[in-house]
C-alpha cells in the first residue's frame, strides 16, 4: 500500500472517529440534560414575555456560540416562522468597549461591565465556557445577580459558573471540542423552542406554527 493511501486511510478513520464521538456525547446530553434545557428555555421565554432581554458572554468559540444565539433570536432561526424580533445581546462584539476595558481594568471585566450598563431586573444573562470557570464570565455572572438578573450556564461537566446560576446546562464530558459541538445542539433547541413556543402565546396559534414548521422542514421541528 502506497503512503498515500495509508495518510487517507488514517484520515478516515480519524473522520469516523471524531464525528461517533461527538455524536454520543450529543447522545449523553440527551440523556441528563433535558432537564436543564426546558428550564432554560422557560427563564429565557419568561425574560422575554416580560419585556426584558438576554444577554451572552463567552470567550473565543463560546464567543462566536454567544454572537450566534443573538443572532438567531435577534432574526430568526426558521423561515417558517413570522415573528417579532426578541432582544438578545452578544456581549462580545463591540471591540472598542472591549479593548478599552481590558485595557484599563483588566480582560475579566469587559463582561461585567457590559452587564452593569446593560442589565435590568427583568434581564438574563446567559454564560457560556467549556470550563465553566472562565474568570470574565463568573465575573458577568456575579455582577448579574447584584442587579438581580437571574443567571444560566451553558458549561461542560463542572465550573464555578455552575454554582452562580439559577439553571445551568452541564454537558457531560470534559473535551472542549465535544462540548462546543453539543452547545451547539443546546443552542439551536432552545431558540426552536423560543420560536415554536415562547413567542406564540395561543395553544391554537402555537399548533398552526408546529405544523407549517414540520411541513416546511420536519427535521426543524419540535417532537
Amino acid at each position: 500500500m502506497h503512503a498515500n493511501e495509508v495518510n487517507m486511510k488514517s484520515r478516515k478513520e480519524f473522520i469516523t472517529g471524531h464525528l461517533s464521538r461527538s455524536a454520543e456525547v450529543i447522545t449523553h446530553t440527551a440523556e441528563s440534560c433535558v432537564d436543564s434545557i426546558a428550564e432554560t428555555a422557560h427563564i429565557i421565554t419568561e425574560c422575554f414575555e416580560k419585556n426584558g432581554k438576554l444577554l451572552i458572554c463567552g470567550n473565543g468559540g463560546s464567543a462566536a456560540e454567544s454572537q450566534h444565539m443573538a443572532s438567531e433570536l435577534t432574526h430568526r432561526l426558521t423561515a417558517a416562522i413570522e415573528r417579532r424580533a426578541l432582544p438578545a445581546l452578544a456581549l462580545t462584539t463591540d471591540t472598542s468597549l472591549l479593548t478599552a476595558c481590558a485595557n484599563d481594568h483588566g480582560f475579566d471585566h469587559v463582561f461585567e461591565r457590559q452587564v452593569e450598563a446593560l442589565g435590568r431586573p427583568n434581564d438574563v444573562l446567559l454564560g457560556i465556557s467549556t470550563s465553566g470557570s472562565s474568570a470574565n464570565v463568573v465575573a458577568a455572572m456575579r455582577q448579574a445577580k447584584k442587579q438581580e438578573m437571574k443567571t444560566l450556564a451553558l458549561v461542560g461537566s463542572s465550573g464555578e459558573m455552575v454554582t452562580l446560576a439559577d439553571c445551568a446546562i452541564c454537558i457531560p464530558d470534559a473535551d472542549a471540542q465535544s462540548v462546543q459541538e453539543a452547545q451547539l445542539a443546546v443552542i439551536h433547541i432552545l431558540c426552536a423552542i423560543v420560536e415554536q413556543g415562547v413567542v406564540i402565546r395561543h395553544s391554537d396559534e402555537r399548533q398552526a406554527v408546529v405544523d407549517e414548521v414540520k411541513r416546511l422542514n420536519p427535521s426543524e421541528a419540535l417532537r
